[in-house]
């Protein structure tokens, strides 16, 4: 048996990795990747240290640093988290089970999809949920970005310098830090539609075009574009414990401020939970809170 399963190999999970191994607890950590989103993004210009690193590079950085501790790294998909007299077992896909005395929660979250007509079929033909990933794709090309986030925004700004031209289309308008609106909105190759509902992504083989609705006037636009760069947030990975654990009306885990979930053993830490601020420094903080937590747990369980 296991002292401690973590499951996610993000900021949170990797940070709660080390610190846990530096308090000789034993952990193992289950992940289907190792970043998270963190590895998406194409430059983080506020993780203390560093005044520009990309995500790729910082997460490379996370995995060193947990593998000098020799802490086993699994690449395994975890599909769901039981517990019974105080033993947790995790349920690894393909009937493999791990039972341990405490477990961090560490799963991040997943892209929001859009859900209308030709997203699913033009996925990995035109449609994308990562910049850092395809950006180079759709050089010279015309594409749109849809969302007015920072990720969005910061999508924008690396296309802006790989493509011929890029629509930035949002529902409400953009919420983005203001360094990024002024960077973004005076730029030569970018035309900004905002208040527009999507209507349909359309191709043969391949994206040839975006539909957009006014919120405002009904007019329906069609926008002649080879790609479309999907950035309207994300959702918690939170379902392995859904039976388990308190959730917020977001599907978030709810944790205390030693990232205590409402069961006894079981933490969180990172964007999965309630904790405001979806930040790679905020995560990785929270990751040792978790440890520490954890920590303290076994050994009033030991005694």
């Amino acid at each position: 048996m296991r002292d401690l399963v973590i499951i996610g190999a993000g900021p949170a999970g990797m940070t709660a990795a080390v610190y846990a191994a530096r308090k000789k607890i034993d952990p193992v950590l289950f992940t289907n990747t190792i970043g998270g989103l963190a590895a998406w993004s194409v430059g983080i210009e506020n993780y203390m240290g560093y005044s520009l690193i990309s995500g790729p590079e910082l997460m490379s950085k996370f995995e060193d640093q947990v593998r000098e501790f020799s802490i086993p790294i699994e690449l395994k998909s975890v599909e769901k988290v039981t517990r019974e007299d105080r033993v947790f077992t995790v349920h690894i896909e393909g009937g493999e089970q791990v039972q341990a005395k405490s477990v961090i929660m560490a799963t991040g979250r997943s892209p929001r999809r859009l859900e209308v007509p030709g997203e699913k079929e033009f996925v990995g033909r035109g449609v994308t949920y990562c910049a850092t990933c395809d950006a180079p794709l759709f050089a010279k090309m015309d594409v749109a970005v849809i969302g007015g986030g920072n990720a969005a925004l910061g999508t924008i700004e690396q296309l802006l310098k790989i493509a011929s031209k890029v629509y930035s289309v949002s529902i409400v308008g953009w919420s983005a830090d203001p360094i990024l609106q002024e960077r973004v909105q005076h730029a030569e190759n970018v035309e900004i539609y905002k208040g527009y509902d999507i209507v349909s992504i359309e191709g043969q083989v391949f994206v040839e075009r975006l539909r957009i609705r006014s919120k405002k006037t009904e007019e329906e636009i069609e926008l002649p574009v080879r790609g479309v760069f999907i950035e309207i947030g994300s959702e918690p990975n939170s379902g392995i414990v859904a039976d388990l654990v308190e959730l917020n009306d977001r599907q978030e885990i709810k944790v205390d401020c030693g990232d205590r979930t409402s069961i006894e053993g079981l933490f969180a830490a990172g964007d999965v939970t309630d904790i405001p601020g979806k930040q790679i420094i905020v995560a990785a903080g929270e990751g040792a809170k978790a440890a520490l937590s954890a920590y303290d747990y076994l050994i009033r369980l030991s005694d």
